[in-house]
């Protein structure tokens, strides 16, 4: 596993002392106890930094019904689940992490903590960007981000400006995978399709200087944008 970039342990770290009262403050915590034991709920329920990787990362992804107050639980872990995610120690679920951020009500927490987070997010794609391979694809990042933020725009546009070889590789990889999909134009992101991309993607694919893009794929890009 790579060592993540300055930036973003200095982000995470940040985010860890926004959630500091939150996550630190015991609570009571009540789940399915099919899946998950009374010691592991007592573990949900005491300092988060406690809680084992693990179980941290079963709460990332668990259905909301699992447990007496979802948006609770999951808003005081969110420092460990982002920490886990961004360091490539979290496996999979990327699209899912940001559905359950938004079913937690993540856009109307505290001011500190949205910001932290979204430093977070910023910090993540551009380390991202400059790392092939990485510890995620770039389109698991951007899904995740562009989810939460409700726009792909910004994302983009730090995505165009960086010509790196790792973000040149990055692109090759994310175009086939968009193009793969053959459904381009209707593109959604998010566990529930929560972003609609497709159009947004398009257009900016079509927005690229000349070259970035090869013939044969530009020519379906543009089959796709004016079918």
């Amino acid at each position: 596993m790579r060592t993540p970039s300055p930036q973003l342990l200095i982000a995470l770290d940040a985010l860890d002392a926004a959630f500091a009262p939150l996550s630190e403050s015991p609570i009571s915590v009540g789940g399915c106890t099919y899946c998950y034991t009374d010691t592991e709920l007592e573990t949900l329920a005491g300092p988060a930094h406690r809680v084992p990787d693990d179980l941290a990362g079963s709460v990332a992804i668990e259905v909301p019904d699992h447990w007496d107050d979802f948006a609770a639980l999951y808003r005081r872990t969110t420092p460990r689940i982002v920490r886990l995610m961004t360091t490539g120690r979290l496996h999979g679920g990327y699209g899912m992490v940001a559905s359950r951020l938004l079913a937690a009500g993540y856009r109307n927490w505290t001011p500190p903590e949205r910001q932290a987070l979204e430093r977070v997010w910023d910090a993540w794609w551009r380390s991202a960007l400059h790392e092939y391979p990485g510890t995620v694809r770039a389109t698991e990042a951007l899904e995740t981000i562009s989810v939460c933020t409700g726009s792909l725009s910004p994302w983009l546009a730090v995505w165009a400006e960086t010509r790196t070889e790792a973000a040149e590789r990055h692109f090759e990889d994310a175009l086939d995978h968009w193009l793969a999909e053959r459904e381009l134009a209707d593109l959604r992101l998010g566990f529930y399709g929560e972003l609609l991309a497709g159009p947004e993607l398009v257009t900016w694919l079509l927005s690229l200087e000349p070259g970035r893009i090869g013939a044969a794929q530009l020519f379906e890009v543009e089959r796709i944008a004016y079918s």
